[in-house]
């Protein structure tokens, strides 16, 4: 592991055509017996630059869903697809260990969020297929592109991870990577999952952290390992530190996102 400086010679009329981010909302509408009852909502757009401003993407409507989120096997009264306007979702389901979660009501909201994030990620990644499938532009995904083989190969996507809850480095090599100074990178490694697409993924740092926490303006970004080469992680890593400007305030992440993903959040929070 090494820190690498991005050479910041692309061609401005290249980088990313579009953004796709989505969003999330939990809300607990009822209990039996301390058992949560939520209703989540999910959504998720791809906003396209059309001479410098920001419009939807017009082969794909935004997607907008809510469903009610409940453990069917704690429930005395059985709820009928018929009797709620919703979806309905199980989530005292058995994982893949074939246990089912707790009464608690802790465990089972826990199992709620999961059960949402998944619905989101895969609102996301249905948008994004769409596009691999249909455009020619790249498309900026907030978030890993590992979920779906037709997107994490396509080399029409790049992920972007802004959370570091995982952290792929150890030792010297984290040391090296929480060092990188703005505008460097580290080498390209390889993401591999039971569960999810191989990836190519290296750090950036986007923004100086001086004085600031070791994270701050630390992104990792995800490309098909197919496609990649030094050069094309530094075509990226530049059209990636080139999206870090307009400031994307006032939001609190405004040192690791990217103007375009701001703009696709505010739009999800007004149609959802």
């Amino acid at each position: 592991m090494r820190a690498i400086i991005v050479e910041r010679n692309t061609p401005v009329d290249e980088g990313f055509s579009a953004f796709l981010d989505g969003a999330q909302r939990m809300q607990i509408i009822a209990q039996e017996d301390g058992i949560p009852i939520v209703l989540g909502t999910v959504s998720a757009a791809i906003r396209v630059r059309v001479e410098r401003r920001m419009q939807s993407w017009a082969r794909r409507s935004p997607v907008v869903e809510r469903r009610l989120y409940m453990p069917f096997a704690y429930l005395e009264n059985a709820v009928t697809d018929a009797a709620v306007p919703f979806e309905l979702v199980d989530t005292s389901e058995a994982d893949y260990n074939g246990a089912i979660p707790s009464q608690h009501p802790a465990a089972l909201m826990e199992r709620a969020v999961k059960k949402v994030q998944d619905d989101r990620e895969r609102a996301e990644l249905s948008l994004a297929q769409a596009w691999c499938e249909s455009e020619e532009g790249l498309l900026f995904i907030d978030g890993g592109i590992g979920g779906s083989a037709p997107v994490a190969t396509s080399g029409l996507a790049v992920g972007i991870v802004k959370s570091h809850r995982t952290l792929h480095a150890e030792g010297d090599a984290l040391r090296t990577v929480l060092r990188l100074r703005v505008g460097e990178r580290s080498p390209v490694f390889r993401i591999t999952s039971r569960s999810r697409t191989s990836v190519a993924s290296w750090y950036l740092r986007v923004r100086a952290a001086d004085a600031r926490d070791a994270m701050w303006g630390l992104v990792r970004i995800e490309a098909p390992e197919e496609e990649w080469s030094p050069m094309r992680a530094n075509e990226i890593s530049c059209w990636v530190m080139r999206e870090s400007s307009p400031l994307s305030l006032p939001d609190k992440r405004w040192d690791k996102m990217a103007y375009g993903v701001h703009d696709t959040e505010e739009f999800l929070r007004a149609i959802s």
